[in-house]
């Protein structure tokens, strides 16, 4: 596990291998101040059964790398996670999760019975992606929380056009500018962020850019070596080395 303990001036951060409700299961009740997420749904892709395409191969093939470790995200499994992360964020503070659209029509109403959800925004990805009819252009970020928190900011619209990833060193690599956005008018500097999900460490180099701690679990090795390398060189250096402008 790595740790970087935080300090007066510089944030700290960690991120662990572990599933997702492992992870959340080892920290402490109220001990983080956002959630963002971007869960490994299971749910499109079994509906689906992808054959042998062009860019994502047969599904659930283990030897195929662009392929990676699912959340199967049945409702009774969503609720425990969204139980766990209740449990560790504090009063008052806000929580945001991604969904695609087949998550978002099967699993969105759940996050009713545990947030107060309270808007839903609209991730325009500005490119083209895959798509068996239309072709998927956007993602939506259900914006929730945990009792009574007003945004910091009243110049924030709800749709985001930012430009997704190509190539990414990472499967479904976010931008960081995505995870930036989330925590735009939900945190100040020394507060801390939590991503169950946190894959290559996008959302760590996002609160780590915004002056807050970051707490990140992924049941991936690689994704950690990647988030763990990503946010140690990014505190070093100021500079994100899987996003260089």
């Amino acid at each position: 596990m790595a740790v970087a303990a935080a300090t007066d001036r510089t944030p700290g951060w960690r991120v662990e291998q572990s599933d997702c409700l492992e992870f959340l299961g080892g920290l402490a009740d109220s001990s983080v101040d956002c959630i963002v997420t971007d869960p490994a749904y299971s749910g499109m892709n079994q509906h689906m059964q992808f054959g042998r395409g062009r860019i994502v191969g047969r599904y659930g093939d283990a030897a195929n790398p662009k392929w990676f470790q699912e959340f199967h995200d049945d409702p009774p499994t969503f609720s425990r996670l969204l139980d766990e992360c209740h449990r560790v964020l504090r009063p008052d503070r806000h929580v945001y999760v991604m969904f695609d659209s087949f998550s978002l029509l099967s699993l969105g109403a759940v996050m009713r019975t545990h947030f107060d959800v309270k808007g839903l925004i609209v991730w325009d990805k500005v490119d083209i992606g895959m798509g068996h009819y239309f072709r998927r252009q956007h993602e939506m970020i259900v914006f929730a929380c945990k009792g009574r928190r007003r945004l910091s900011r009243r110049d924030l619209g709800d749709v985001w056009r930012i430009k997704r990833i190509h190539r990414g060193a990472y499967p479904t690599q976010k931008p960081v500018a995505l995870f930036a956005q989330m925590l735009l008018g939900s945190v100040e500097p020394g507060m801390t962020v939590c991503d169950p999900f946190a894959g290559s460490g996008s959302s760590g180099v996002a609160a780590l850019a915004a002056g807050c701690s970051f707490l990140g679990g992924d049941v991936s090795a690689t994704a950690v070596a990647l988030a763990r390398d990503r946010c140690a060189a990014y505190l070093a250096t100021g500079v994100d080395p899987l996003e260089r402008q």
